[in-house]
């Protein structure tokens, strides 16, 4: 960080000179991430020469700063370079001296969708921080490559085109780079800006791009990530429930906006830390400078209403650590503190990262030493602290944020969730993505009613691997012909919810740099480039570009799409449109199901899962209400089912086990009388239950 603030400082002050020469290369990196490694040696692959250069010390980006817990996905979908990533990973592992605290029989093996180690596939997709630095330095290594580290971009001035192609790029350092071909890897997507590209900051509204999932979210609760399933609903004042003594930090004052309406926000940023319980190696958590108690009173307010979650992404990785990610309402996340830094200058974005820092470190303090924290929380967290051998030049703190989202190419072709739903075809694929489309919260606002929610936290599964379109790395005709953008790739907000896995960024550099490289054989464009020859090299080196899923495979859906709601009768409300209180599953295993598929509880038995559906009823009268599951011997058979009318609520239990009456998806909760006027509803929680719980749709249909 030290070094960092130097190098700002140099920046800022205007100190360095400008160099009059410039080296050249056929290809010019601009960023040290996963991404910008792939690129590097692909091209070098290639017979081209390279360069990265980069505001980076330590190469790899997320990937080598505590994101060791792998969002693969499928990864029957990751190849080329990516995969020979994760190779390099299993055959560090595969050494007796890899294990330093732990015993490989000890460590369990679990992964993100996953088991950590394939030992067929001799891969390994769970690792410590310092391990994949040092596979992305060997690569480095291993292909001769050349860095300069430590360099910023001056965005104002550095930037030389001539026509719609760069030329150079200069540093604040007056380091000076030509090249044939440019590719920003960053994920700010400076040079992309710099370059006069344009792009988007925040979220599209829904009608920008016929999106359902995009823009404001307010009332959809897809995780535990909110305020609604507490015991308790939450006051943001100072003093609880007296608007006049304040609000409580980190509470936004401003209205969250319409529903579907899009903004300038982006998602939350955290560091995703490297802690360990394991005490040889136990840093105890640091006291950050300007430390303030207050700022965690919201947090202090949660874990009173009964809030346990404060070790549900410990997500375990080698040697007794752990990848440590947000969880729950008020979390690692810092919420809303962040919409500033996309297009931030480096001394705004520095300013943030030292608040983000503050922060997090304070977040970690406060649990640990606080004597208001409930003992049956404090006593366990202080067993746990930094890993003394992680981070080592940075205080034992990750060197880079979890830049989850900041600027977004819009190019030659833009990625959206319904690329990703399979609504439409995706032209000339150079990889693919098959992670759950994934946004955390955009913001902590104030209900009407007076209570403190997050919004913004979205998942959504997308029915299997989907395609990357060339486009989406390309900017459009005419703004730069030889700059590719593999990190703020052409997308939707929340088509880049998926997206934006590191994995997937392996995959798009090591595409874009192919593309790069035959743009400069045959003199083009990047525009220009042959899809045929093009999708002929990727195939050659590894790359993954349709997937089809095996047969009898045990992972495979059964159906693929199920009924659509339009095609039944009456008022049919969908698990995907009821609003959601806790963490359920999303599957589309077993039986018939509507929609997308369907959610299950995972046998919690806790009674503080549920769903609500509610919907306008075209005209009062008596409605037939119905609910659809998918049926298995491992259901509940009570399910608790209450239904608000018209002359009251009423309470249905369920047994999952036996088939659904009619039409094999739904059976009939009673008929009931509803006006116009009343909202109708239906809520299915897990209290008290005796297997799995499933919720999939309501319908109500008019009685003859």
């Amino acid at each position: 960080m030290k070094q960092l603030l130097a190098i700002l400082c140099m920046v800022w002050m205007g100190w360095a000179s400008q160099s009059a020469e410039a080296a050249e290369y056929d290809v010019v990196v601009y960023g040290g991430t996963s991404a910008g490694v792939t690129s590097a040696v692909q091209a070098q692959r290639m017979g081209k020469s390279v360069v990265i250069v980069c505001p980076d010390k330590h190469l790899g980006g997320l990937s080598s700063s505590g994101l060791g817990y792998t969002d693969t996905g499928n990864k029957a979908v990751i190849g080329g370079l990516a995969r020979e990533f994760y190779h390099r990973v299993w055959q560090h592992y595969d050494t007796p001296e890899a294990w330093n605290w732990q015993k490989k029989t000890e460590y369990g093996g679990k992964g993100q969708g996953t088991p950590a180690v394939d030992g067929a596939q001799r891969t390994m997709w769970i690792f410590e921080p310092h391990v994949a630095e040092k596979v992305f330095e060997d690569l480095i290594r291993d292909h001769k490559i050349e860095v300069h580290r430590n360099e910023w971009l001056n965005r104002e001035t550095g930037v030389r085109k001539s026509d719609d192609r760069i030329v150079s790029i200069t540093m604040h350092s007056g380091l000076k780079v030509a090249g044939k071909m440019f590719i920003d890897a960053t994920y700010e997507g400076d040079l992309m800006a710099a370059a006069g590209v344009d792009y988007h900051v925040g979220r599209e509204a829904q009608s920008d791009y016929g999106e359902k999932w995009n823009g404001v979210q307010i009332g959809v609760l897809h995780h535990s990530h909110h305020f609604g399933h507490l015991k308790s609903k939450i006051s943001p004042f100072v003093i609880p429930g007296e608007p006049q003594s304040g609000i409580l930090p980190g509470i936004s004052d401003q209205p969250p906006g319409e529903y579907g309406a899009g903004d300038k926000k982006v998602q939350a940023y955290c560091y995703r830390m490297c802690l360990t319980n394991h005490e040889p190696n136990r840093v105890p958590f640091p006291k950050p400078e300007g430390y303030d108690p207050r700022r965690y009173e919201i947090l202090l307010r949660v874990l009173e209403a009964g809030l346990r979650e404060t070790f549900n992404k410990f997500d375990p990785i080698p040697n007794f650590k752990t990848d440590t990610n947000n969880h729950g309402p008020v979390s690692t996340d810092n919420i809303g503190m962040n919409y500033d830094y996309p297009d931030a200058s480096y001394e705004r974005r520095n300013e943030i990262l030292r608040e983000h820092v503050q922060y997090q470190q304070g977040w970690c303090y406060f649990l640990a030493n606080d004597p208001r924290v409930p003992k049956d929380v404090q006593e366990p967290f202080l067993k746990w602290g930094l890993s003394r051998d992680e981070f080592t030049d940075n205080g034992n703190w990750p060197h880079q944020i979890y830049v989850r989202e900041a600027r977004r190419m819009v190019g030659s072709y833009v990625m959206t969730e319904n690329e990703l739903l399979k609504r439409s075809p995706t032209p000339e694929s150079i990889g693919m993505g098959s992670y759950t489309i994934d946004s955390h919260n955009v913001q902590r606002y104030i209900t009407p009613e007076g209570y403190v929610q997050n919004e913004g936290d979205i998942g959504v599964p997308t029915l299997g691997p989907y395609e990357i379109a060339y486009g989406s790395l390309i900017p459009r005709k005419g703004q730069c012909g030889n700059l590719l953008v593999p990190v703020c790739v052409s997308s939707s907000h929340i088509a880049f919810g998926s997206i934006r896995m590191e994995p997937v960024f392996m995959i798009l550099g090591q595409s874009a740099a192919t593309a790069a490289s035959l743009a400069i054989e045959a003199n083009q464009s990047v525009q220009e480039v042959s899809y045929t020859k093009l999708r002929e090299q990727l195939l050659k080196d590894g790359q993954i570009l349709e997937y089809t899923q095996p047969l009898g495979s045990k992972k495979a859906p059964h159906h693929g799409p199920g009924v659509s709601s339009k095609s039944l009768a009456g008022v049919v409300i969908d698990d995907d449109e009821a609003t959601l209180i806790g963490e359920w599953a999303r599957s589309q295993s077993t039986g018939k199901f509507v929609g997308q598929g369907y959610r299950h509880d995972n046998d919690f038995r806790d009674g503080r899962l549920s769903v609500k559906f509610e919907a306008q009823l075209p005209k009062a009268g008596i409605y037939e209400v119905r609910m659809s599951y998918s049926q298995n011997p491992n259901r509940a058979t009570n399910v608790p089912v209450k239904i608000t009318h018209a002359k009251g609520t009423e309470t249905v239990r369920v047994n999952e086990r036996l088939p659904p009456g009619i039409d094999g998806l739904f059976v009939s909760l009673g008929k009931f009388e509803f006006t116009k006027e009343q909202p109708a509803v239906v809520v299915v929680s897990n209290e008290k239950t005796d297997g799995h719980v499933i919720v999939d749709s309501v319908q109500w249909v008019m009685a003859e």
